[in-house]
């Protein structure tokens, strides 16, 4: 089975639609050199599926709410359904991963698999993000990379062997939770108000809203909202909005090169092209019509190694 293509697809949300596998092998492999460029990070998303980022070669930080983490070459994190994440190269990485849903272990709800041992752990308030070290971790780290071996060389049988790698990753975690199972650390309601409020914002980027009405969205006051952005993603909620706003101005020059830079300001809420350049050349130190052509240029270079 192929690697697929890294990339994100999201709704309003930040919940990824891109589909991971298929469904009758929900579980997808991705592996891509990251640099630390401004545009090539893994930003803020979540999604249905469980996801294990391991650093083949470099370093990786990876960010959950109110969590960091810095893995080192041969370590790894595990992600759980449904948090929210984000990575980037410290200062570069070689990460492969999968992310694959639960029912590729279980086979359904109502398995063994599943009420003795997977929904009690995807059910973890405590489990959010699971770092595995090489000193205390290496069957575990192994089972994985036997696991992404097998998938990335459509091994024959693959499929067993990623189940299994799988299975007993998952099981090795379960292992290490249990004694954290139905304990309530209160995350699950600043998820919440964290999902309303990044949905807000994603549907209304290309306004002026303002910190009372992303605060609004979630119902909260704006001491409360400051707080949860605070706490989760370690920003202002007018940072996070000018940055989504900035990134997706990033995205429609690329996807869209016959339009102006003119354009592509209005098109993201900004009010004239002079100020959408001095955002952007404050997040990716260039200028938007630079950006743009060094996009081209490198996939220029892309092309001719491939052809």
């Amino acid at each position: 089975m192929a690697l697929q293509v890294c990339g994100l697809t999201m709704n309003s949300t930040r919940r990824e639609l891109k589909a991971h596998g298929t469904v009758d092998f929900p579980c997808a492999g991705y592996s891509k050199l990251y640099t630390d460029r401004a545009d090539d990070v893994v930003f803020w998303h979540w999604h249905d599926e469980m996801e294990i980022m391991y650093v083949r070669t470099g370093r990786l930080l990876v960010r959950v709410p109110q969590k960091t983490y810095l893995l080192n070459e041969g370590e790894a994190v595990v992600v759980n359904t449904d948090v929210l994440h984000y990575a980037a190269a410290d200062p570069l990485c070689r990460l492969d991963s999968l992310v694959f849903s639960p029912t590729l272990i279980t086979g359904s709800d109502r398995s063994v698999y599943a009420q003795k041992y997977i929904l009690p752990l995807t059910s973890c308030s405590a489990f959010d993000g699971y770092v595995l070290r090489r000193e205390t971790d290496g069957p575990a780290l192994q089972a994985f990379v036997r696991a992404f071996d097998a998938l990335a060389n459509d091994t024959p049988g693959f499929e067993f062997a990623v189940r299994d790698g799988l299975s007993k990753l998952c099981f090795a975690l379960y292992q290490q939770l249990k004694p954290r199972f139905g304990g309530d650390t209160g995350a699950g309601q600043n998820d919440f108000r964290m999902h309303e409020m990044l949905s807000f914002v994603q549907e209304n980027y290309a306004r002026d809203i303002t910190l009372t009405d992303i605060a609004g969205a979630a119902g909260v006051s704006e001491r409360e909202c400051l707080r949860c952005f605070q706490r989760s993603i370690q920003t202002s909620p007018m940072q996070y909005f000018l940055k989504y706003r900035i990134m997706r101005g990033a995205a429609l020059l690329l996807e869209h090169p016959s339009s102006t830079i003119s354009e592509v300001a209005i098109s993201c809420g900004f009010n004239s092209p002079s100020n959408f350049t001095k955002m952007f050349r404050r997040f990716y130190h260039c200028t938007p019509r630079a950006y743009r052509s060094a996009a081209r240029d490198r996939d220029g270079q892309t092309a001719g190694q491939i052809g």
